[in-house]
């Protein structure tokens, strides 16, 4: 069925519509399709102050380093106060990270877009990852760990935090049964094993909230 305008609907959903909504998360795809053949993706996503869901088995870091930071909301920017959002900021050398999962609603839908990779025991790895959350569930353990630092020396992650703000960093970091809800993630590279990006029309996450 088409509107007065010549676009499909399906129900009260204009296709047209959908589609320029999904290009906020096609654009993470897009990203990691561009590397698909070799294997090796450089990543740097935003989604706008939209949070995105992230689970994995199992995450083995080695250099770990975490302090407090904020990210500028893109929806809010005409308003300061509104525009910013306290985050932890989790920071990882090398990281890999077992049955990766990735999802984020898309906007005006009731769909997710979900991305797979990391299964069969050949996990997802990635160079210098640096990860903006605010919510962070899992069973952690820590090898050296040391708390109470300044965040301008925690250098163990490869990128240190500003001076004056606590910070906690370790050799090694492994937690399993890993869920985080995020709001931007940066990594040197990312190569992804089994990549499996698909829409979830059930509106199926990586896991419930």
């Amino acid at each position: 069925m088409k509107d007065t305008q010549g676009n499909l609907v399906l129900g009260r959903t204009r296709w047209r519509r959908f589609a320029a909504a999904a290009i906020p998360a096609g654009v993470v795809a897009a990203g990691l399709f561009a590397g698909v053949a070799a294997g090796i993706v450089p990543v740097s996503i935003n989604i706008s102050g939209q949070s995105f869901k992230v689970s994995a088995s199992r995450l083995e870091g080695d250099g770990f380093a975490q302090y407090p930071g904020v990210e500028v909301v893109e929806k809010d920017k005409t308003d300061p106060k509104k525009g910013i959002k306290p985050v932890a900021t989790s920071a990882i050398r090398s990281a890999d990270l077992y049955d990766l999962c990735q999802s984020v609603k898309v906007p005006g839908t009731p769909f997710v877009l979900q991305i797979h990779a990391g299964g069969g025991g050949t996990p997802a790895h990635a160079d210098n990852l640096l990860i903006s959350l605010d919510k962070l569930q899992g069973d952690a353990t820590f090898t050296k760990i040391d708390i109470g630092i300044d965040a301008s020396l925690a250098e163990k992650g490869g990128a240190p935090g500003n001076l004056g703000d606590f910070a906690q960093q370790a050799d090694h970091v492994t937690i399993t049964d890993l869920k985080q809800e995020a709001y931007r993630t940066q990594a040197g590279t990312f190569t992804l094993k089994g990549l499996d990006m698909r829409i979830n029309t059930q509106g199926e996450e990586c896991f419930a909230s």
